[in-house]
Parts: C-alpha cells; structure tokens; sequence
C-alpha cells in the first residue's frame, strides 16, 4: 500500500512538472535554449523530454568544469615543455618521413591562391591539424566575411600586409614576420583582406589550422597576435643557420608567448648553404615540416632524403629530434617551418569552416549560423567594413 502511494504521489509530481513544462512556453523555451547551449555534447534534437531537458543541463554544468579543467591542464602541459629543455644528443632517434607531397596551387576565397597540404586527399585528420595553406593574395582578392566554429587558426604573414576584422569589433593588421592566433570557439565571423602593397606584389603567409579539444569548442573567441619584433631567434651550426622561435624551444630558447590552447610548437628555420639543425620534438607529437624557399635534405646517412620548395614532409611519431640540412652548392638560402602538435583523441567532423566531433554538432552549427543564434548572434545585422567591395 505505501509503494502504491509512494509511486502515485511521484507519478503525480512528474505529471505536473511535465505539464507546467509544457504549458508554460516560456519556461520551455528557457531550458531548450540552455541546453541548445551545450555545442560539444551529444543529445536528440528531437527529444525535449523535462528528463532530457534537466539532462542537458547538468551536461552544461559538467562541461564547463570539464573546459576550465582543460585550460588548465593545457596551459600545464605548455608550461611544462617551456621549463624542460630538450636537446639532442647520441641517444637520440632521428623521426623517419612518413610522407612526402606537393602542395599543388589551387584557387580559393575570392581570388586567392593557395598551396594546401594538409586537409587534401593526401593528408587529413592529421591531429591536431586540420589544414596547412600556404597563400598568396593580391590587391582584389581576398576573404571576405565568412564563419568559424570548434578550431583555431594560426596566420603566419610572410610578405605584405593583411587587415582583419570581426563582427565583434575587432580590428587589426599583420604584417610581413607578424602572427594572429585565433581561436573560433563557439563561433564567429570575420574577414581577411590584404593589404595594397605599394610595389603591387602579392600578399604571401602560412595559415593553419588546428583542431580544439571537445571540452573547448564552445569557449568565446578570442586573438592573440605575435609581432615579428617579439619572436626570439637562435643562430646554430656556427651562424649557417637561424631558428625563429614562435611557439615552443629550439636550443635553449623558448617562445615569449602560449598562444594556442591547443600545445603546439612552430619554428621558422633559414638555412645557408651548407647549413644544419638538428630539432628535437615533443614526444609522441606529430609533427611536419613545409618547406618555403629552396631545396633541403632530411635525415642523416642512408636515411637521407631530398625534399623541394612547396612539399610538405610529414614525420613519423616515434623519435626524439628532425635533422635538416641545406645543400652545400645551394646558390640561395633555403627556409622551411618546423610544426609539431599534441594529437587529440576524438573525432573530427568537418564541414568548411566548422570543426565538431559529431555530425549532429555540424548540422547544428550550420543550423546556429542560419537562424544567428548560440555564438552567432551579432552576425545578423553585421558587415564588415573592409569586406564591403568584394561583397556589394
């Protein structure tokens, strides 16, 4: 008799909460809104159920611990890599090439060009990198106004200047040696346009992209930009080579700035000829190399391979230290980059400009980007001042 009750009188308090639910809109519109917040957990769009509904919500309240746990685990882990240097020595492994391509020049954006590598047929999925562009845009081209979700992109600017601008209010330019960090998080839209050289030339950079951890997708977006004038330099091999330090160690010199919340290091290598580094790298970490003028050779003795301008070299995970050398009757300098990246264990989705782990996640992205909802509120009314020409 008392279970009889007992069970009546739950029966009945969920009934109620169901139909106050369901009566009062505004109540339910609240909770859906509150768990449509939730970007990187999986529910049933179609199940809005109260149980669902208060579900989600206590998902929402794990998932921010889960992203502040992240932070600072991340910032932990770069810490980390900072104050341990690593160097090669005897017992090191050299990392054996897995992959060798051409980044074939291809069309892209409104009259851009790009050498993509990374995110072709050849090579994706490649965590944490997503894409490698190796780009050149003159006067008249560009990116005008488009959409970001679940990655950061890294630019790297070469040559020239490129002007950038969000629906935040955010405004900058990077020029030639500068870099901007951007993190897209939940969501953002943003152009990229250069800059008119006075010469006429091209606009040259390097942007990559690099996936953000599950429990990150959904942070707020966010810049950082790098100055050349800031980036320290190391000289090696008797001056016949100099690293730029952007982001990680080389030789007992560490980058000024943690810039990504994904770890991930980046060295700008200008070899002489004749010149050589030997680069020692996160175990564990995959990591690739780009070659941006010149010729070069990787690998010592019978493992030695000659790699040309534009291809893109990827590594193998086991090993300790890269070795690069520039040809000894080389008539010029030879420059590469150095990248290596922490993998991340989970899936990517990928539909353009958004970067999730399920494809539910990416049809809501798309869905969020449509209705300017979740993150894309102020794109509604938005436009970009220095997209306007390439857009009217």
């Amino acid at each position: 008799m008392k279970l009889f009750f007992w069970t009546s009188f739950v029966i009945c308090i969920l009934a109620s909460a169901i139909a106050a639910l369901y009566y009062n809109k505004h109540q339910l519109v609240d909770v859906v809104s509150a768990a449509s917040e939730i970007v990187n957990s999986y529910y049933d769009l179609t199940d809005y159920t109260p149980t669902a509904l208060r579900l989600n919500k206590n998902q929402q309240q794990n998932q921010q611990q889960q992203q502040q746990q992240q932070q600072e685990d991340s910032h932990h882990h770069r810490h980390h890599h900072h104050h341990h240097h690593l160097f090669a020595n005897e017992m090191s492994v050299h990392r054996a090439i897995r992959q060798v391509f051409l980044a074939v020049e291809q069309a892209e954006g409104a009259g851009a060009r790009v050498r993509r590598s990374i995110g072709t047929p050849k090579l994706r999925n490649f965590s944490p990198f997503l894409m490698l562009d190796h780009f050149s845009i003159k006067p008249g081209a560009g990116f005008p106004d488009h959409p970001h979700r679940g990655q950061e992109t890294i630019t790297y600017l070469l040559q020239g200047g490129v002007d950038h601008e969000d629906f935040a209010g955010n405004k900058g330019t990077i020029s030639s040696g500068d870099l901007q960090f951007m993190t897209a998080g939940r969501g953002i839209v943003h152009a990229e346009m250069p800059r008119q050289n006075p010469d006429g030339s091209a606009n040259v950079g390097l942007q990559l992209w690099v996936d953000l951890p599950s429990t990150l997708k959904a942070t707020e977006p966010r810049y950082r930009d790098l100055r050349a004038a800031e980036i320290p330099r190391v000289d090696v091999d008797e001056g016949r080579a100099t690293v730029k330090v952007i982001s990680g160690q080389s030789h007992g010199v560490d980058s000024v700035k943690d810039l990504a919340y994904t770890p991930v290091w980046i060295l700008d290598v200008e070899l002489r000829p004749g010149g050589k580094v030997t680069q020692p790298l996160p175990q564990t970490w995959n990591a690739f190399s780009y070659v941006l003028e010149g010729d070069v050779y990787y690998g010592q003795g019978d493992k030695r391979q000659k790699v040309e301008q534009y291809h893109i070299t990827v590594f193998d995970r086991e090993g300790d230290v890269v070795h690069v050398e520039a040809p000894a009757d080389a008539t010029k300098n030879s420059r590469l980059v150095i990248v290596a990246g922490t993998p991340l264990d989970q899936p990517v989705v990928q539909y353009g400009p958004f970067v999730l782990t399920t494809k539910e996640d990416v049809y809501k992205a798309l869905m969020d980007y449509q209705s300017f909802s979740n993150g894309f509120e102020r794109a509604k009314d938005w436009r970009s001042e220095i997209g306007k020409s390439m857009m009217d």
